[in-house]
């Protein structure tokens, strides 16, 4: 049985903010469902934030305590750059999970979504020395495509975001070495289908290296051929998001309250 989503009024939150305000937490909302749908969440450790349309510097994150199943819209809190939180709410964070997001959202201005997992699949390949592998098609678009950053113990000092960021550099994809993974994008769409394909990517290279078979490597034109299809293609795309959204409506609607 679902969890009972914990609601705050939609009604009173809706009148004070902007309809781009409110589609973005629905948006938000959708991406947290979707994460626990394709077992890609971790209880409270992990965090998905977005931008909030408007001038202001401004950020949606998960209520501290809340299972992503239980994630809306109107309990989405709001927080400035530093992580501290913007306007009334029954709800609290956890400042130490936004030191990553605040690194990227403050460097990369293009990126309005910043997805974190702690995966089984995720941890290992952030675990091995020479990373993710580009052994299939969908890991081609992640070919001198994604980053790397030093484990520095729990992500709590303000120091290690310059780090993270020179880390992630212009990529979208970000593997934090002996923690987890990472996805940006342009919009929440986005950032999701990055992930989820970057985790698939991780379980086939895990699948793969436990057979203990020889692994096929490939021409570096070719990868390179490859990675540069998907980035004129697929990636700047979020074709499959309505049929997702649809999908979650059938399931439980409850992400739009």
């Amino acid at each position: 049985m679902a969890l009972k989503p914990v609601v705050i009024s939609r009604k009173a939150d809706a009148a004070a903010m902007s309809a781009e305000e409110w589609q973005m937490r629905v948006d938000l909302a959708a991406c947290y469902r979707l994460v626990a749908h394709y077992d890609m969440d971790d209880l409270f450790a992990t965090h998905i934030s977005a931008r909030v349309p408007g001038p202001e510097e401004h950020f949606l994150l998960n209520p501290y305590g809340l299972l992503y199943t239980q994630i809306t819209a109107s309990n989405l809190v709001k927080v400035d750059l530093d992580g501290n939180i913007v306007g009334d709410t029954e709800h609290s964070i956890n400042p130490a999970g936004f030191v990553i997001h605040s690194a990227v959202h403050a460097a990369r201005l293009d990126t309005k979504c910043v997805l974190h997992t702690h995966t089984v699949a995720g941890m290992a390949v952030a675990s091995l020395e020479e990373g993710l592998l580009p052994l299939t098609q969908k890991s081609m678009r992640f070919y001198n495509r994604i980053g790397y950053h030093d484990y520095e113990g729990v992500a709590d000092d303000l120091d290690e975001r310059s780090r993270i960021v020179a880390a992630l550099g212009k990529h979208n994809a970000l593997i934090l070495r002996n923690h987890g993974l990472l996805t940006c994008g342009r919009t929440v769409a986005q950032a999701f289908l990055l992930m989820r394909n970057l985790e698939k990517s991780c379980k086939t290279q895990i699948a793969a290296m436990s057979t203990g078979g020889r692994l096929i490597k490939l021409s570096p034109n070719l990868m390179e051929h490859a990675a540069n299809q998907f980035e004129g293609g697929v990636d700047g795309r979020a074709d499959g998001w309505p049929s997702l959204l649809t999908m979650l409506d059938g399931i439980d609607p409850s992400y739009r309250d």
